[in-house]
């Protein structure tokens, strides 16, 4: 494992399970709304980012944050040059932004994706990103094969496998219900830590702690946003939502 290369407040907040990462997007080149969407992220509390995997993008970034910077590709060869530009950590997935085009990751192309990361970058953080569109229990597996592979975090995923019937409430906890559930399982069956992604909400992010994550990530529901400080205000409700809940005793007199 190479959590130990991180920030000490990076290792805790993975730690206490208050971990926040905000995505700017996989195939998001928008310098300008990468921009906000990570000076939101820092800003309003989180603990990392994730951005493309594109080394104009990192420099960037870095010119910008302080936040541990993650990068996202499904190709290898891509996360040198992010690497060398100074990511910290790198992100195999998220395969959300290719579902649309019909294109499937499998559990064999993933494992071998993070067979063939892990012997390029023997020293770097690694996350993988476990396919929603496998079974839950294929998740479960894949997951496990993933650590023994050098998998150091387990990202799920699944928010645009739901089809929420409500609107409100209701509709964020059943926007978020197949990668809560995958949370759940993963972490259960596996000891590094556990990311859900994919369709959480300041409504769901407490329900992914209380399944076992070890935090969660965040892409669209900030930066989908045209406005910088309604960015912030987002990531500052993921923050408070993700708190522990503080007790009070009653008095009597």
């Amino acid at each position: 494992m190479t959590l130990s290369n991180q920030p000490i407040a990076f290792q805790q907040a993975l730690t206490h399970g208050s971990a926040l990462k905000i995505i700017s997007g996989l195939t998001n080149f928008d310098a300008q709304n990468v921009s906000d969407v990570v000076k939101a992220a820092q800003l309003g509390g989180a603990t990392f980012v994730d951005i493309a995997a594109d080394a104009s993008l990192v420099r960037l970034v870095r010119s910008l944050i302080s936040l541990p910077i993650c990068v996202s590709a499904v190709e290898p060869d891509k996360f040198a040059a992010a690497v060398e530009a100074g990511a910290d950590l790198i992100e195999i997935g998220n395969f959300d932004a290719f579902y649309a085009e019909g294109r499937r990751f499998e559990g064999p192309e993933v494992l071998a994706l993070t067979q063939e990361t892990r012997s390029r970058f023997p020293h770097i953080t690694l996350s993988v990103t476990v396919p929603h569109i496998l079974t839950l229990s294929d998740q479960v597996q894949l997951a496990e094969a993933l650590v023994n592979a050098g998998a150091d975090i387990i990202q799920t995923e699944g928010g645009t496998s739901s089809t929420p019937t409500h609107s409100g409430i209701l509709g964020l906890i059943e926007k978020a219900a197949p990668t809560l559930a995958a949370a759940h399982a993963i972490s259960h069956a596996v000891t590094v830590p556990v990311l859900c992604a994919s369709g959480i909400s300041d409504v769901t992010a407490p329900m992914a702690l209380a399944a076992g994550a070890a935090g969660v990530g965040v892409g669209s529901a900030v930066h989908k946003l045209n406005d910088p400080l309604a960015m912030i205000a987002v990531v500052r409700s993921l923050v408070e939502s993700m708190q522990p809940v503080k007790t009070t005793k009653a008095v009597i007199r």
